[in-house]
């Protein structure tokens, strides 16, 4: 395969070349799945060699992160930012940011990461590449229980808020919808996603009774 590197005009930058593997990576990915989605295959969709794959990016486990962060819908930006919004604005306000972005990010990557669990051994290496670069789906839950343990922390919920538990709860459900989106090919049926985000978000019943009714 021809690089694109040794191709006359001028020579693309480092972020142009980042830029073009991770529009390669996402497109390849969605396509095929993450268990067929070898960097062979992404480095042709590009137009580049595997050798300048990897002097932009360390492994696929970080070149699968990146494209979490940068060609998924923006929650783990979200996610990142929430410790910013303890004791700030509305609690329930930002529960339902939570949902609002979380939904979209499960219906994006259920299709592209369930061929991996008929790849017991490629899922294995998946798991172990995302561990050795302290990401993996834990973090999610991780995130919101470390909000919603803050914001118990401030009085802002209520004293018996049980953050893994809720976090658990929120999670699981967006995770749910965001498969049920995935499976059915779009929300037909399903209550619209503001909606179903306050509703959810009452439903944990941690919000103190003043915060609910106002």
């Amino acid at each position: 395969m021809q690089d694109h590197t040794r191709k006359r005009g001028p020579r693309p930058t480092t972020a142009q070349t980042r830029q073009r593997i991770l529009d390669a990576a996402a497109e390849v990915m969605e396509r095929l799945g993450l268990a067929n989605a070898t960097t062979k295959e992404i480095a042709r969709s590009s137009g580049y060699s595997e050798a300048t794959l990897y002097k932009h990016f360390a492994d696929k486990s970080e070149l699968f992160l990146e494209v979490l962060r940068h060609r998924f819908p923006p929650f783990v930006a979200e996610l990142a930012a929430l410790p910013e919004r303890v004791g700030r604005g509305d609690v329930r306000a930002t529960l339902c940011d939570v949902v609002v972005g979380a939904v979209p990010f499960f219906r994006h990557g259920a299709p592209m990461l369930g061929s991996l669990f008929a790849e017991p051994a490629l899922l294995r290496r998946h798991r172990e590449g995302l561990d050795a670069h302290g990401a993996g789906p834990h973090n999610v839950n991780r995130a919101v229980a470390g909000y919603l343990g803050a914001e118990r922390d401030l009085g802002r919920l209520t004293p018996d808020t049980d953050p893994d538990a809720t976090a658990a709860l929120l999670v699981g459900a967006c995770f749910q919808r965001g498969f049920l989106e995935a499976f059915g090919g779009g929300a037909e049926g399903l209550p619209p996603l503001d909606r179903f985000a306050a509703d959810l978000v009452s439903s944990l019943r941690v919000l103190p009774r003043d915060a609910v009714d106002g």
